[in-house]
């Protein structure tokens, strides 16, 4: 497998051209695009709730667990184990409940292979023009099982899990981190994301939004510089 660079540590659709942005051609400026991963890359919003569902069942919370999983769309295992481990005192290290997730995720992503359709030849086509990068909620495990699906890695010149950056979306800094490792000023960026809380840190970032509704509907992610239905429309304002 390539390696890349770690970090060590609108209601309506989106129509064909012309397609302006706030001060001009959507493009103008941009040089680099930014890749959310869950829900962008893979539909894996319901593989990481079926994930923890069997670990709540494994520890005994299968009933029990009280966590409402779109609150935690967008955002880091962590955010949701903290609030668990608050809630039930669980006898288990933090460390190992982060382990039991992750290892059922993996599992999960390996099953089923959940790239979402016409995703690989919208990145092909991306990085013929500009560097690409994956900035991510997820650990790196995580991220390199999906990128080694369909040979995505060689796509993109960097990587950040939200394991490389001092806070979690909806803060910026995994965004940023992608910026500095692509070598871009952030201006000079356009994130591509499916929560709200993506959005709000790729703006927080200095960044153009390209919001998808693949997990929430388009009034959620309204804030978002573009909100897009498909992969299509996103092509079409980048390319």
């Amino acid at each position: 497998m390539k390696s890349t660079p770690h970090s060590t540590p609108a209601d309506s659709p989106v129509k064909a051209a012309p397609v302006t942005g706030p001060t001009g051609p959507f493009t103008d400026g941009l040089r680099a695009v930014i890749f959310d991963m869950d829900g962008v890359i893979i539909d894996s919003e319901p593989l990481h709730e079926q994930a923890f569902r069997d670990v709540f069942d494994e520890m005994g919370y299968g009933q029990t667990h009280g966590v409402h999983f779109p609150d935690y769309y967008g955002r880091s295992d962590e955010a949701l184990w903290e609030d668990f481990v608050r809630r039930h005192r669980p006898p288990q290290p933090f460390t190992a409940l982060m382990a039991m997730k992750r290892r059922r995720l993996i599992d999960l992503i390996r099953r089923d292979q959940p790239i979402f359709e016409g995703l690989p030849d919208l990145v092909a086509r991306l990085a013929a023009r500009f560097p690409l990068a994956v900035a991510s909620g997820s650990p790196h495990p995580v991220i390199d099982e999906v990128l080694a699906m369909e040979g995505l890695h060689r796509f993109f010149s960097a990587v950040v899990s939200v394991t490389d950056v001092g806070r979690p979306k909806p803060a910026p800094d995994v965004f940023l981190r992608a910026a500095e490792l692509l070598g871009m000023a952030p201006g000079e960026c356009c994130v591509i994301e499916d929560s709200a809380v993506g959005v709000t840190s790729a703006r927080s970032a200095g960044m153009r939004a390209i919001a998808i509704t693949n997990s929430l509907p388009a009034d959620q992610l309204a804030h978002a510089t573009r909100v897009v239905d498909t992969y299509e429309q996103i092509e079409a304002l980048l390319l």
